[in-house]
């Protein structure tokens, strides 16, 4: 599988053998055991967040239910995001690794998988292996990848800001590279519903989890707290002279005076955020490559919305884009209809979506 110019590799041939109006919907976008209610956020290392006093009434962004405490839901009322400690049974989170292992040596072929490099990387020699590999995306036909979306500690808390009946998005394994020191393993600060042609926001929650230890050094999460209560912003590539990775948006009338956190999070930490909420990751210092797996998920209850004329057009024209030259994709595809077979219903009724 040979990357293509912007460090993404797409698994073509396999794609082709696929019915054609399936195949040519399979396309990526980049921009992701032991329950405990521990602690709401896991250790900070700089800003501060606030818990504002609340009524019940005044809850927009979670949903009445027994699994979130009032501190809980007073915080994500707040702030936007929200980190259980240890969510994830390790022996998941090893299944996991070992999954994406094969991928990296070409032992597994999922359908529909996308395949990313760095940019700085996209042509390296390396033999097959997690060198070549900076994210794979779309694993929704992996059943041992898409388990991460089923398991039952991370629904019982993505129905708290969904509802009952929950849909799998977009699903992500990261796995960032140490720096070339071109700085492009950043993540430039951004809203997930810039690639999100569905509504309402407030039915839409990411669940993020720490495959090992992550903090500053390996390129931990940061996110500017409160920031769900804004509106979507303009995105687009920043302006980077080391280069950027494909489908890297960032937000472009960005002001520097929110306050940062840097989320510390251990092995099975997992955090759930709003798509509105404005977050990105720094670099990988280390010689190591920091590992995460995460789903967007979404109430069945949402629906889709045309983004022409809107700051999501030139998202969905470079996704078209890439669906026209690798798919043969017909010109009335848009991103609805990519992201209608993207979408897996992993428990109640499907609805709209």
């Amino acid at each position: 599988m040979g990357p293509r110019p912007g460090g993404v590799g797409v698994p073509r041939a396999a794609a082709m053998e696929q019915p054609r109006a399936a195949a040519r919907l399979q396309i990526v976008l980049g921009h992701l055991g032991r329950p405990s209610a521990g602690a709401v956020v896991a250790h900070p290392t700089s800003g501060t967040i606030s818990s504002a006093s609340f009524h019940p009434q005044q809850f927009q962004y979670t949903l009445d239910n027994n699994v979130l405490t009032l501190e809980q839901r007073k915080f994500y009322e707040e702030n936007g995001f929200l980190v259980i400690k240890n969510l994830v049974p390790d022996a998941d989170i090893q299944r996991f690794r070992n999954e994406f292992e094969k991928i990296c040596r070409k032992e597994v072929k999922p359908l529909g998988l996308t395949v990313m490099r760095d940019v700085t990387i996209s042509k390296s020699e390396y033999a097959p292996s997690e060198k070549m590999i900076t994210k794979v995306q779309d694993f929704q036909e992996d059943k041992e990848l898409f388990r991460y979306c089923t398991l039952p500690e991370i629904l019982k808390y993505v129905e708290c800001f969904t509802g009952p009946n929950i849909m799998a998005m977009h699903t992500m394994l990261i796995n960032k590279p140490p720096d070339s020191g071109k700085k492009t393993s950043r993540h430039p600060l951004h809203q997930d519903l810039h690639y999100f042609p569905f509504r309402p926001s407030d039915l839409i929650v990411c669940a993020w989890t720490a495959m090992e230890h992550i903090d500053r050094n390996n390129g931990c999460l940061v996110v500017l707290p409160g920031t769900h209560k804004g509106s979507l912003k303009p995105h687009d590539y920043p302006k980077w002279e080391g280069g950027v990775n494909k489908m890297f948006h960032g937000i472009q009338d960005y002001e520097d005076n929110n306050t940062r956190v840097h989320l510390v999070m251990e092995k099975g930490d997992t955090v759930f955020f709003h798509p509105l909420l404005i977050h990105g990751s720094g670099q990988n210092k280390t010689q190591g490559f920091r590992k995460a797996i995460s789903c967007h998920f979404a109430s069945a209850d949402c629906h889709y919305i045309d983004v022409k004329g809107t700051s999501q057009e030139n998202i969905e024209k470079e996704v078209v884009g890439i669906a026209h030259k690798f798919y043969g994709a017909e010109n009335s595809v848009d991103l609805k209809d990519i992201w209608m077979f993207r979408a897996r219903l992993v428990k109640g009724e499907r609805t709209n979506l």
